[in-house]
């Protein structure tokens, strides 16, 4: 194996800047490509060369993933990433001999080396929750096992499909089932569980990296630990401001389940400009979780928080994607609360004691969210031309639920000059509204348009309250009439272009590294 020696390339970057090269997938050439290296940027100055081969991200072994999750597991590290990698002769020399590339060893530099031993010692990955709805091609995945071995794996994950676009990864393990551990289970019995699910299944799944990590560390991998960005409908945080009638709805329990409802909402209250819904489930005031509490200090956390308050709510559907999962949406909370969360976001009020009761429906008002700016409560409109790279972002939808979204905005290219952010909700493309479209509907448009797009979008938090209001979502809120559509496109200079194909590359699919 001497002739396939792998180097080990330690790269670090500031935020907003890049490494300095374009990762890419070209067609009649196997592999990660590096591309388009900056003169002097980290990466060539590190030693990496146009050809190479990533091998490893991170010490996770990658010619065998698809771009995107290479370009995933990048992005997970942020600003410090280790990379294994291989010259382009040895690679082919490799491939045409089947060398097994995953057990040969790299050989780190001694700058590399210190580098490379503390990405090794934390977690590659975080655990995900994936919700599947079966098409009628299936679920677009197959499961792997090894005789005599506990452990069920999934694999052959179908490009585009149903598990894909859920979350799910060739390679991944298979913890739970609609909240149903199957880390004991044999693979028949894993099979026959997902036969039963009849159509619709919640998994928990892990890379395996991840998963001995916490074996090592002696902790047991359950859903608690898991990242819920995947699932396609989240719970709702919502800012209310009390306003001269209070907040505007009643707030019920359920002689049933005891869950704390959102009733009886008030036309043009503070509680329906901020989205609020009949029989939503309030989960949470200024942080502190209401499912173990009474009516009565539900009512009195609202009241204590004086004049404005942050609520956690969920409606029907998501309540019962959560409760398939076997988790509370406070997990969604405690994830929005490590990463950027919203403006409006407050610490956790803790209850005091002992309470005052109230009495039993009296009128719970959230607090009216403040009136954001009139520009806040507005879509967007984004224009864009398709470059070398394509436009630079993914649509995240699933079959059986209505509504797409924009995940994966390239920084630098066509949809983030546009204007395009992560989490933005797809209302028109190219004057076509798809609100209740299927993702294959909304995907299709945005194949046919050819080389222009045109997508009108909103952020969630607007895109709620606009549905709220009542009015239909068009450029008209905009000002803008047929012939001003599309002019409002960002000027902002574009990241260095890695220039057009060349000859027998395909461009479809090229992501640029951030």
């Amino acid at each position: 194996m001497s002739g396939f020696v792998q180097r080990v390339i330690a790269l670090t970057k500031r935020p907003g800047e890049t490494f300095g090269f374009f990762l890419r997938v070209e067609q009649g050439e196997e592999g990660h490509l590096v591309r388009c290296l900056d003169m002097g940027g980290a990466a060539e100055l590190a030693g990496m060369r146009d050809g190479d081969r990533i091998l490893r991200v991170n010490g996770t072994f990658v010619d065998d993933l698809s771009h995107l999750r290479v370009v995933e597991l990048v992005k997970e590290r942020g600003v410090s990433v280790t990379f294994s990698v291989i010259d382009a002769a040895s690679y082919e020399r490799a491939k045409t001999q089947g060398v097994d590339l995953s057990v040969t060893h790299p050989r780190p530099p001694a700058a590399a080396a210190a580098a490379a031993a503390a990405a090794e010692a934390r977690p590659a990955g975080t655990p995900r929750l994936c919700y599947l709805v079966k098409a009628s091609a299936g679920y677009g995945f197959s499961l792997r096992s090894v005789q005599g071995e506990l452990g069920v794996f999934l694999t052959q994950v179908s490009v585009g499909g149903v598990a894909e676009r859920a979350g799910a990864r060739t390679n991944d393990r298979l913890l739970e089932v609609n909240g149903a551990s199957v880390e004991q289970a044999t693979h028949e019995q894993v099979v026959q569980r997902i036969k039963a699910a009849d159509g619709t299944l919640m998994f928990l799944l892990v890379d395996e990296d991840t998963y001995r990590y916490y074996l090592t560390n002696q902790t047991k991998v359950g859903a608690g630990l898991a990242t819920v960005k995947h699932l396609p409908q989240q719970p709702r945080i919502v800012d209310l401001t009390k306003g001269p009638e209070g907040y505007g709805f009643l707030l019920k329990e359920d002689p049933k389940t005891k869950a704390h409802l959102i009733k009886d909402i008030d036309v043009g209250s503070p509680a329906q400009r901020g989205g609020l819904g009949d029989g939503d489930r309030l989960v949470a005031v200024g942080g502190a979780a209401l499912e173990s509490q009474s009516h009565e200090a539900a009512v009195e956390l609202i009241r204590r928080a004086g004049g404005a308050c942050c609520l956690l709510v969920v409606d029907p559907g998501t309540d019962r994607m959560y409760k398939m999962a076997g988790v509370s949406p406070m997990l969604y909370w405690e994830e929005m609360k490590g990463s950027a969360s919203p403006p409006s976001y407050s610490d956790a009020i803790h209850l005091p004691a002992p309470l005052r009761p109230a009495p039993a429906g009296d009128r719970e008002e959230p607090e009216e969210e403040e009136e954001p700016e009139e520009e806040e409560l507005k879509p967007k409109l984004c224009k864009m031309q398709k470059t070398s790279a394509g436009y630079g972002f993914h649509i995240n939808g699933i079959r059986g639920v209505c509504g797409q979204h924009i995940e994966e905005v390239v920084q630098g290219g066509a949809a983030h000059r546009a204007g395009l952010e992560d989490g933005d909700v797809v209302v028109e493309v190219n004057g076509v509204n798809v609100e209740s479209s299927t993702h294959e509907a909304v995907v299709e448009l945005v194949v046919r348009s050819g080389s222009a797009l045109e997508l009108l979008v909103a952020s969630q938090r607007v895109y709620d309250r606009l549905r709220a209001r009542g009015p239909p979502i068009t450029p008209t809120l905009l000002g803008l009439g047929p012939a001003a559509r599309g002019q409002t496109q960002a000027t902002v200079e574009p990241r260095r272009d890695p220039g057009p194909p060349r000859p027998g590359e395909d461009a479809i699919g090229v992501v640029c590294l951030v």
